[in-house]
């Protein structure tokens, strides 16, 4: 026989735990010591293993006991369901995962104000239930349609969406600075930069995709984040701003 503690031990399970497994009639202990402490048998080691094993596996106590303690249980029609109810809950779980990380952005892009990144998100889930079918495919083409997929996503882990992201957030905490300052310009080359290693050669596309970006109502019904219409001025201010010096530099690089 086995002393309560040295089961404790070997099986990383609580003394407290076990008590109570013996108080609920799932895994009661077959002697005591003089002293009143449990002892268990190799039998009871290997049950214990099954409950564990099972409790893995998501079920709650009580399934355990009835799974273990009857002898009618079916256990093909059990597992069938567990797995059913474990594939509902990841799939709870990655929905909250999505709506966490596009929180997470949602405050970066907004420099950390939280309650406008809440509003903003709240605004967008409200659009996304009003969505009217087709609307992605009377703007976009079919092969633009694919190109869409490559846009950043608030709710992106890659590298190219959080960089979009940080991008923005930066762009709009130096709005102060005005367009033609050279931290505003060097975000600007930056997104451009970005902008042509994912959508090289796609210049019709980029300008159906701002022309929706900068229309609050085609932006929302698209699922992307809403942007402000001053911000989204003012990266069209630095735009033009950068091209007409970037044009003013190959001139004279070319007369030179």
């Amino acid at each position: 026989m086995i002393h309560i503690k040295e089961v404790a031990k070997q099986t990383d399970i609580t003394v407290r735990t076990l008590r109570y497994y013996d108080q609920i009639g799932l895994l009661t202990a077959p002697a005591k010591t003089e002293g009143g402490h449990r002892l268990y048998s190799e039998e009871e080691l290997k049950k214990l293993q099954y409950i564990q094993f099972l409790k893995g596996m998501g079920y709650s106590l009580q399934d355990i006991k009835d799974m273990l303690l009857g002898s009618d249980w079916d256990w093909l029609a059990s597992l069938q369901n567990q797995l059913v109810c474990i594939m509902e809950e990841q799939q709870r779980l990655k929905q909250i995962e999505s709506s966490l990380r596009e929180l997470i952005n949602g405050i970066i892009v907004e420099g950390g104000d939280e309650r406008a990144a809440v509003q903003k998100l709240i605004r967008l889930s409200h659009q996304h239930k009003k969505r009217v079918p087709g609307f992605k495919e009377s703007l976009f083409n079919e092969r633009e349609i694919q190109l869409l997929k490559k846009v950043p996503k608030m709710n992106g882990e890659d590298p190219d969406s959080m960089e979009w992201i940080a991008l923005l957030g930066q762009l709009k905490q130096h709005m102060k600075d005005g367009p033609d300052s050279p931290k505003v310009q060097n975000i600007i080359r930056r997104m451009l930069e970005k902008q042509a290693e994912e959508f090289k050669d796609e210049d019709e596309f980029i300008d159906k995709l701002w022309e929706s970006r900068k229309s609050s109502k085609q932006s929302e019904m698209l699922g992307l984040y809403p942007i402000e219409k001053e911000v989204l001025d003012f990266m069209e201010q630095a735009y033009d701003i950068y091209m007409a010096s970037f044009q003013e530099t190959t001139k004279k690089g070319r007369e030179s």
